[in-house]
């Protein structure tokens, strides 16, 4: 059993990875930072007894990213489980924030796991089993005002995720799709958006092994939490203008 899991260099992806290793399965590492690939590497190896590959690319470059699906598929045939979590966000108003590293969080952020979904989707059905576990957040049911592109892409994960769940059910089909929809974790999101929570962050490796376990129960969407479960009920019956304004006050809250 083989799993290739994006973002593994940190965060809940690092802790993903770890948790897949424990039941069993070899792990694809898949990030920029070789380091912290190759620190990963050799922990799962030394306490797990499983093989780690790490896999450098650049998400944000679509020939890369298309090479990554052809060198693994040439390598190991078809995976079991993908784990789409890279990504990063950024805090500011929309007309003030660098365009550059917005553009770059589309990329990873959206369509990265557009393109490694549907290649390692459409190898998977043909085998008719697998999980594709997508990593989006509880900002991807709400409105964003000072994190509007990183809200955006979140929103575009769950819709996603949601839309292929349906599609397979109507196939017929054994490969599973989830969302997972955290709240704020502790992790190095932080500091690449720019941003100081003031809510209480979730454990990463706590969501991780929450994520896993409900990903094999099949569940579509996974909230680490009932704090995040009661927000997204939140989100749902709250007229979206309302929800604009309380998330803009939170997020005003958070800029360094």
């Amino acid at each position: 059993m083989i799993a290739l899991v994006t973002g593994a260099s940190s965060g809940i992806g690092r802790d993903i990875a770890r948790v897949l290793a424990s039941k069993g399965y070899d792990i694809i590492a898949v990030a920029r930072n070789v380091e912290r690939l190759e620190e990963l590497k050799n922990e799962i190896e030394n306490k797990c007894d499983r093989k780690v590959y790490v896999k450098i690319c650049d998400l944000t470059n679509r020939d890369a990213i298309f090479k990554l699906h052809e060198d693994v598929f040439n390598e190991f045939g078809v995976i079991d489980i993908l784990v789409n979590d890279a990504g990063f966000g950024l805090c500011g108003m929309f007309s003030e924030t660098d365009l550059n590293k917005e553009i770059a969080m589309i990329d990873t952020n959206v369509t990265a796991v557009h393109i490694l979904t549907k290649l390692f989707l459409k190898d998977m059905m043909k085998n008719d089993k697998g999980h594709i576990l997508n990593v989006g957040s509880i900002a991807g049911f709400m409105p964003g005002p000072l994190m509007a592109t990183y809200y955006s892409t979140k929103n575009y994960i769950v819709k996603l995720t949601q839309s292929l769940h349906f599609e397979l059910g109507r196939q017929h089909s054994h490969v599973k799709v989830h969302a997972l929809c955290p709240g704020p974790v502790n992790t190095n999101f932080n500091k690449t958006a720019e941003v100081k929570f003031n809510l209480a962050e979730a454990n990463s490796m706590m969501v991780a092994k929450y994520a896993v376990r409900k990903m094999f129960w099949n569940r579509l969407l996974i909230f680490p939490g009932v704090g995040v479960w009661i927000s997204r009920l939140f989100a749902k019956i709250c007229p979206d203008q309302l929800m604009a304004g309380i998330c803009y006050l939170a997020q005003r809250r958070k800029i360094q």
